[in-house]
């Protein structure tokens, strides 16, 4: 390098590691400024935790991160915290009827679970005396004690059991008043949705030992109690908004025609008599939509619904983690015949739009929930928990 070169070189340097120094003029020691850590923007990524269930219909998380995973045959299963490993079958579990969509279904914790280890689960109960050889949606909770259920006890059954294997329901809520909605299918008969004499085809509000609460609505001379709204078809997906404290439900359609809903005291959601969907058989349009599809001003309008064909909604949560701040607020169902996960963004009670993820898995999404650090658990009919996290 030229001498001329190296001298201004030279100088250049020094006058760098005076103004450092000597603070560059600004009386005192310069720091860089640290640099802000944007928020992540990788990619959501699925991660099989387990692939060895069966058929496994409901999660609850134990709050030491254990997982309780119902099975539709009629098993209970505790998981490891990393969801990776199966450390015991339950025992204490009721019979089940495990045919159809039969079986073992949901499962939730007392709301104080800590003080008061009580678990709760939805099945299929089988009939006896002159009801042998039907079935209805039971609800039953024993104490978790070890690897066993003690205390069991019926708290709830749907009524009248009848024949036949699908549209039980099933999904338990617990309110912010720690009473528990139980979400009931119709059986696929139509029109006892409409019957406030029987629980089918209705969401029920009961205290945890199956005594009727204060503020069910009053519907009426001969109406059953513990009814807190009717006209549902087979609501397999049901999610307390975390603001409003109101219940959120999905409702599987007949062909086309699944819905989201808000199930509020008193009201009917119109099953059978309304439906945008059309009857089995049907060539698929919207002159074969049921009643002509629209619901008011007799019956509740779903928020949002799914034509032409089903995608069987099953599961149901609103986000609330912060692995993925831009979901927050937003609701995921899984899907069965639809095989995705999807995601529903949220203005106010408006659905504003949808998003089918994870359809090329071919997977059928039977239950969401959300882990404690902001991740999506997963449950599939082919038997596997995934994890969706980033």
């Amino acid at each position: 390098m030229p001498l001329e070169s190296m001298s201004k070189l030279s100088l250049a340097v020094a006058s760098v590691f005076l103004a450092v120094a000597c603070g560059g003029g600004g009386g005192g020691e310069v720091v860089a400024a640290p640099t802000p850590t944007p928020p992540s923007t990788a990619a959501p990524q699925l991660t099989t935790l387990h692939s060895g269930l069966s058929n496994p219909w409901g999660l609850a998380l134990l709050p030491d991160g254990r997982m309780l995973v119902t099975q539709k045959a009629g098993s209970l299963l505790l998981l490891s915290a990393d969801g990776r490993s199966t450390l015991a079958t339950i025992s204490g579990v009721p019979a089940v009827v495990s045919a159809g969509q039969g079986g073992l279904l949901d499962v939730a914790l007392d709301p104080d679970f800590a003080s008061t280890p009580w678990v709760y689960l939805s099945y299929s109960e089988p009939g006896s005396g002159a009801e042998a050889g039907r079935s209805g949606t039971a609800v039953a909770r024993g104490r978790l004690v070890g690897n066993a259920l003690q205390d069991v006890a019926v708290i709830f059954r749907q009524a009248p059991k009848v024949s036949g294997g699908g549209h039980f329901g099933s999904r338990l809520v617990f309110s912010n008043d720690k009473t528990l909605f139980i979400t009931l299918g119709e059986r696929q008969l139509g029109s006892p949705a409409q019957d406030l004499a029987q629980t089918l085809g209705k969401v029920v509000r009961i205290n945890r030992d199956g005594s009727i609460p204060a503020g069910n609505p009053a519907l009426g001379a001969g109406a059953r109690p513990g009814i807190w709204s009717y006209g549902h078809r087979n609501p397999q997906g049901a999610a307390l908004h975390p603001t409003s404290g109101e219940l959120w439900l999905s409702e599987h359609g007949p062909q086309g025609g699944d819905e989201i809903n808000i199930a509020r005291a008193g009201a009917n959601y119109g099953w059978p008599v309304k439906s945008y969907g059309c009857n089995y058989g049907s060539p698929i349009s919207e002159g074969c939509r049921l009643g002509g599809g629209v619901h008011a001003p007799a019956f509740i309008e779903p928020l949002t619904y799914w034509v032409p064909t089903s995608v069987a909604p099953a599961g149901l949560v609103f986000y609330t983690g912060a692995m993925f701040p831009e979901w927050r607020g937003q609701l995921f169902s899984g899907a069965l015949a639809g095989q995705a996960l999807w995601r529903l963004q949220l203005s106010g009670n408006t659905v504003a739009s949808r998003e089918a993820m994870f359809a090329s898995l071919g997977e059928r999404f039977r239950d969401v929930r959300q882990a404690p650090d902001g991740a999506l658990l997963l449950l599939t009919d082919s038997g596997k928990l995934i994890r969706l996290a980033r």
